[in-house]
């Protein structure tokens, strides 16, 4: 009994160390990079207050196009993701409901169930690098319209990848935003009873589609707004896919600011700082705006919600469909891509596949591939075990101390992901630049562990609170300690989230570039950061090796996650 109180009593402490472990940084990177827009860096000679940087800011002449170019682009993809995820979960739904197996659509919605996690797992970089090569004037797509329909000879004259208006910035994040809206919509749909919903709206006379979006999408949208705001966030400040894919001249404002610290100039560090703060502004205001639409456009559709139009929605199970197979077979394609580049020694347009294939890609590039793949898999395994550790210790606490998860956490949880990037990272490397912290492994992990820890909690948390009591109150009645019930009941029965949460974590890991960046101030190459590198030249053979790689790990670990349960519970269906 003294070890049982023993151990509960130390359960708050997980809470509290994670909260500890999200606040300290963000509060330090925002007030690092807040001083020095106004002006306060002594290590840079910087030491009045002043606003003189942000009139400088306001007077650069790539800031106003840069400033429209984020909105634009980064509203623009959330719209475009959110709406297709509605509509693909409102199909998905439909057809769990009807249960009918055997109709085409049945088997186009079932393709695109099953390649949603995967896609999810292809890191940004590595889907942006991919999509280049595919739509590209000299792309696969066109090589392909080329030899069935055109005949030609040289590439059409079209700025398809980094064009002035964001276009393929916009397809690039609506490919991978897509997913996991949807995926969040369709793991909140069991905690609202959605098809008991559409039963009834079905009684009622109203089509399957109509009844989701009249019954359903109110009640789930609630659930998922917090997933929206991080994807809006991420679009308004991506760098990795803005760098492979956005326009150039100018870019994107977090592009624009990366330009600025990159800058042998290091004044140009105010300038970094007072555009960061901007960026932080900006995204701030989008989510106001986005907050504020979404009861005006409550207002104006509480009269369709309930004026009593019927419809059978033949038109959205198409457009459904077909969204969902684009999506897939562009992602399918863009990866495809990346591996045949990395194995061909020429391609030459208009040639749809390579001439002359070689592994002397690999070979040539195998020494540093090694020690970048190393470091991507050290630091991959350190946030994620951390990342466990500290998830697990959450919900035991939440158990055992019957506390629930409180709104204020969860907005805790979801605060680097709404936060800029640019914004507390840029501050936090220059306090640790003056703590002499940059470009240790330590801070690298604690960096990655911000961006990994709150997948693993939304990836880790409904499998866990929904483990039936009944386990561990056998244990507990046969004397056994909360450790012991953990380690020999739960831990066991919760295998399979436990790996998939852990190949999240990973894949999410794998992804990050700002953090690598600026955290390991140049000392740690992983492979997204090479591969972005090395998009800005033109070897295609090389980007394809370092883009596939990339690809591959998340893929490695989900398969891992998937097939150890199945091969360690193999005589044991219920836990499969």
């Amino acid at each position: 009994m003294a070890t049982t109180i023993r151990t509960v009593s130390l359960l708050p402490a997980f809470p509290l160390l994670t909260q500890l472990l999200f606040l300290l940084p963000i509060t330090a990177g925002l007030f690092g990079v807040l001083l020095p827009s106004l002006g306060y860096l002594p290590d840079l000679g910087g030491n009045q207050f002043n606003f003189d940087i942000f009139r400088q800011l306001f007077e650069h002449p790539a800031l106003p196009h840069a400033v429209w170019l984020t909105l634009f682009s980064g509203i623009s993809a959330t719209l475009i993701s959110l709406f297709l995820a509605i509509l693909l979960a409102a199909m998905l739904s439909r057809e769990s409901v009807s249960g009918n197996k055997n109709s085409r659509m049945s088997g186009l919605f079932v393709i695109v169930r099953r390649g949603l996690i995967p896609l999810i797992a292809v890191p940004h970089a590595a889907m942006a690098l991919g999509l280049a090569f595919l739509v590209a004037p000299s792309g696969w797509i066109v090589r392909w319209f080329s030899f069935l329909l055109m005949g030609w000879e040289t590439p059409p004259e079209l700025v398809t990848v980094q064009d002035p208006f964001g276009l393929s910035l916009i397809f690039g994040l609506v490919l991978k935003e897509t997913p996991y809206l949807l995926l969040m919509i369709l793991a909140a749909l069991p905690q609202i009873r959605a098809q008991e919903y559409i039963r009834i709206g079905q009684s009622l006379g109203y089509g399957n589609f109509r009844s989701w979006l009249k019954l359903v999408l109110p009640q789930v949208y609630p659930l998922i707004r917090l997933p929206v705001f991080a994807v809006l966030a991420f679009s308004l400040s991506v760098v990795d896919v803005a760098l492979i894919l956005g326009p150039t001249t100018p870019p994107t404002l977090s592009v624009l600011i990366l330009r600025w610290i990159d800058n042998p100039d290091l004044s140009f560090r105010f300038l970094a700082s007072a555009g960061a703060v901007l960026l932080l502004l900006l995204t701030l205001g989008a989510l106001l705006c986005w907050r504020v639409s979404e009861w005006l456009l409550l207002q104006k559709w509480r009269n369709w919600l309930s004026n009593g139009k019927r419809g059978n929605g033949n038109e959205a199970q198409k457009l459904a469909a077909l969204s969902g197979l684009l999506l897939l077979g562009t992602a399918f394609l863009s990866v495809l891509g990346l591996a045949l580049w990395s194995l061909s020694l020429r391609w030459p347009y208009p040639h749809v596949l390579p001439q002359r294939w070689t592994s002397r890609n690999w070979e040539r590039h195998w020494s540093s591939l090694q020690e970048t793949a190393f470091t991507t898999l050290e630091l991959g395994i350190f946030a994620v075990v951390i990342a466990l550790i500290l998830v697990v210790g959450c919900l035991e606490n939440e158990q055992w101390r019957r506390v629930s998860f409180s709104f204020r956490s969860q907005w805790l949880l979801y605060l680097p992901l709404l936060i800029p990037q640019a914004t507390f990272l840029l501050g936090i490397q220059i306090l640790a630049v003056r703590l002499e912290m940059d470009g240790t492994f330590l801070l690298l992990v604690w960096s990655h562990l911000l961006f990994v820890l709150p997948y693993i909690f939304l990836t880790l948390a409904d499998p866990w609170r929904n483990l039936d009591e009944r386990f561990p109150r056998i244990g507990q009645c046969l004397g056994a300690s909360p450790l012991w019930v953990l380690f020999r009941i739960k831990l066991p029965l919760l295998l399979k989230p436990l790996l998939v949460a852990a190949a999240v974590g990973f894949a999410v890991s794998v992804a990050q570039y700002l953090p690598t960046l600026f955290a390991g101030g140049g000392r740690f190459a992983t492979l997204t950061t090479e591969a972005v590198s090395y998009a800005a030249g033109a070897d295609r053979r090389v980007i394809g090796v370092y883009g596939f790689l990339q690809a591959l790990f998340p893929w490695i670990a989900l398969l891992l996650a998937l097939t150890i349960p199945r091969w360690r519970f193999r005589n044991r269906a219920a836990l499969l």
